[in-house]
């Protein structure tokens, strides 16, 4: 059984940075064919694609709205996977959620598809 683990979310200002870390357990992502992706949900708000990594090559993929502040990363020696947020601004408040799916498509952005998910980790922005 996959089990995923977020970490990392916190209260920070307008610009500031923050790093989110999704550890793995039940199996070893590197190199297989699996996707791990960011997603978000503010309140109010449905839950929103952020960014995927596929493990098996590295491919990633962005949303419009973090493109060129977020970078995806992982690290196959801890099974996990990171998201580095620079200039955050107040529209980044949201609990985010790391998610996996068996596949190769990296541009999967839909919710349902995806078969593990985290607790999620609250990251919170203010001016």
């Amino acid at each position: 059984q996959v089990q995923l683990v977020e970490s990392g979310g916190g209260l920070v200002q307008t610009g500031d940075s923050l790093r989110l870390s999704c550890a793995a357990s039940g199996r070893t992502f590197a190199y297989s064919n699996y996707v791990t992706a960011w997603f978000r949900q503010a309140p109010g708000k449905e839950r929103e694609f952020v960014s995927a990594i596929r493990w098996n090559g590295g491919s990633t993929w962005y949303s419009d709205s973090v493109k060129g502040r977020f970078t995806i990363s992982k690290e196959n020696a801890k099974n996990t996977v990171y998201l580095q947020m620079d200039r955050l601004t107040l529209e980044d408040t949201a609990v985010y959620y790391c998610a996996a799916h068996r596949g190769r498509i990296v541009s999967q952005i839909r919710a349902p598809d995806y078969d593990y998910w985290g607790q999620g980790t609250q990251v919170t922005v203010s001016s």
